[in-house]
């Protein structure tokens, strides 16, 4: 194969690595950052990583199947650059060299996990977005009970959001202060979120995933580390100890294609409580024809009763993540731009003025 003709089928997933050196690993994984501009002009890597399943963030599904198998105990001089393995790890020393050797050597393993696998990263961080657009469905829904279902639940950690702790910084502390899982979430801009005085109460939640994680299983679980980037120590340790809550009450998760089991889950809701769909980082997954068959399902279920639905997610283009909520109603759903926030919810810039009573 000549190069050229190799650099044409190649040149979108070469584009995703340099965008995600570009924009999400600067600040956050140096390492990622260096060594995706490398695997960007390699073709010996990129057809490695083209085996990757349709639809999944090739960079970082690609990071996570090494990182797993450094994980496992695999011995390699690459394991120095990876402070989770190591403890710490400062040098000029490129990486580059030592990744591919070990991504050439170890082929097959790689190839396996990245065309089996999914990016279920279930980012315990997000929830401190999650908290304040709860707390606006709630005030829409009068205050009753909130009924969650998550799209793309992954081990279901988010979907217990209200069983951990939150500091705000300057803007103060909320949820559970005595939970083993305290999140810290950085306030941008001028506008404060409209954090309930109390957290609204859930009286039902389940969530969706094509292949569900257990928190029980310790190679589910290991593979849920593996995707945490690892430079990024607090992450891991905000993981690990919301993989502890969940083991002493596992959320009812629900294996399959979300569109085909969420009409049976639907009707499972209690009449009283207030129906809110929310999905985190999922539909990027998902086809146009995925998307628009969900949007159909809830629009046709809000001819019965409310639904509201929250959207945390990173479209193709967009400068940064987006908080929305939306409201489907006779048969379409209208939506309202809440804030802007890191990927990982080390921060949120709130945009909307919504307040609730106190």
């Amino acid at each position: 194969m000549s190069t050229g003709h190799a650099e044409t089928r190649y040149g979108a997933l070469s584009e995703s690595f340099k965008v995600a050196a570009r924009s999400e690993y600067p600040g956050y994984a140096p390492m990622y950052e260096r060594l995706a501009l490398g695997i960007a002009e390699d073709q010996e890597m990129l057809a490695l990583a083209a085996g990757a399943q349709k639809g999944q963030w090739v960079p970082n599904l690609l990071f996570g199947a090494v990182h797993f198998l450094l994980l496992k105990g695999l011995q390699h001089p690459l394991s120095a650059f990876y402070p989770s393995l190591s403890g710490s790890f400062e040098s000029d020393e490129n990486p580059y060299p030592h990744f591919r050797a070990f991504c050439l050597e170890h082929r097959g393993e790689i190839e396996e996990l990245v065309s089996t696998r999914y990016l279920q990263t279930n980012e315990v961080g997000r929830c401190a977005c999650l908290l304040p657009a709860f707390g606006i469905v709630a005030e829409r829904a009068q205050g009753r009970p909130l009924a969650l279902i998550e799209v793309g639940a992954s081990a279901g950690l988010n979907l217990l959001w209200d069983r951990y702790g939150y500091d705000y910084g300057d803007a103060g502390r909320y949820g559970d202060l005595g939970s083993l899982v305290q999140v810290s979430c950085e306030l941008r801009g001028g506008r404060l979120p409209p954090f309930p005085a109390r957290l609204p109460e859930v009286e039902f939640r389940v969530g969706l995933d094509v292949n569900p994680v257990d928190v029980r299983d310790s190679d589910a679980t290991q593979w849920l580390q593996a995707l945490v980037w690892p430079e990024d120590r607090q992450r891991a340790e905000l993981l690990r100890r919301a993989v502890d809550v969940a083991r002493h009450e596992p959320p009812r998760l629900v294996a399959g294609d979300a569109v085909v089991t969420l009409p049976d889950v639907l009707k499972d809701v209690p009449r009283e409580a207030a129906l809110c769909v929310f999905h985190s980082h999922t539909l990027n997954q998902f086809s146009g024809d995925q998307r628009g068959r969900l949007y159909s399902l809830l629009s046709e279920h809000a001819s019965s009763r409310e639904v509201f639905r929250v959207s945390l997610e990173w479209q193709w283009g967009q400068p940064s993540p987006q908080l929305e909520v939306f409201e489907h109603r006779d048969g379409t759903h209208s939506g309202t731009l809440l804030a802007y926030y890191q990927a990982h919810g080390k921060w949120i810039e709130w945009l909307e003025q919504e307040r609730h009573p106190t």
